[in-house]
């Protein structure tokens, strides 16, 4: 494998969480991400060296599922029966009850978030871009970003406090 390869491969990780944020949906998430990696792999000329690989992923991934979903809307929503169970179980790791139920009140206030401030959210504090290159992948003004991010950060902690999960 070559660089690029590489740092995708190295990059999976990071996919997976911001496509955890887009879909809801584990087997949803999982598409997207291949979608995603796809896409870089066929149009790898027009990756520029010396740029970040994973704000240029993001970008890629934050396209197609606005793709997707303009899709959706047009074509009417696939209803598709889902494992409950499996749907409301974070990371199988934690052992703790109280811990799990936490992690599954934060997943589910973030997922409540407008998806403005719900990718913001994802890509700056979960990802850990600048403000600057979570803006451009957004296409949007870094103040933009900003207002975005401060209220996103409000509303999931006065979610979060009204159910009593405390951070």
């Amino acid at each position: 494998m070559d660089d690029f390869q590489t740092g995708l491969v190295e990059l999976l990780p990071r996919l997976r969480r911001f496509a955890r944020v887009l879909r809801s949906r584990d087997a949803d998430a999982q598409d997207l991400v291949q979608q995603t990696v796809e896409r870089a792999l066929a149009s790898r000329a027009k990756f520029q060296a010396g740029t970040r690989l994973d704000s240029w992923a993001f970008t890629i991934m934050r396209r197609i599922a606005i793709d997707e979903g303009r899709s959706a809307q047009r074509w009417g929503k696939l209803v598709s029966p889902e494992d409950d169970g499996a749907a409301r179980v974070p990371d199988a790791a934690q052992a703790d009850e109280a811990l799990r139920a936490d992690a599954l009140a934060v997943r589910d206030a973030i997922h409540a978030l407008p998806d403005d401030q719900k990718h913001a959210l994802a890509l700056v504090l979960v990802e850990g871009l600048s403000y600057a290159e979570a803006a451009k992948v957004l296409g949007v003004p870094a103040g933009t970003l900003t207002s975005r991010l401060v209220r996103g950060r409000q509303s999931l902690m006065q979610t979060l406090a009204a159910q009593g999960v405390t951070a």
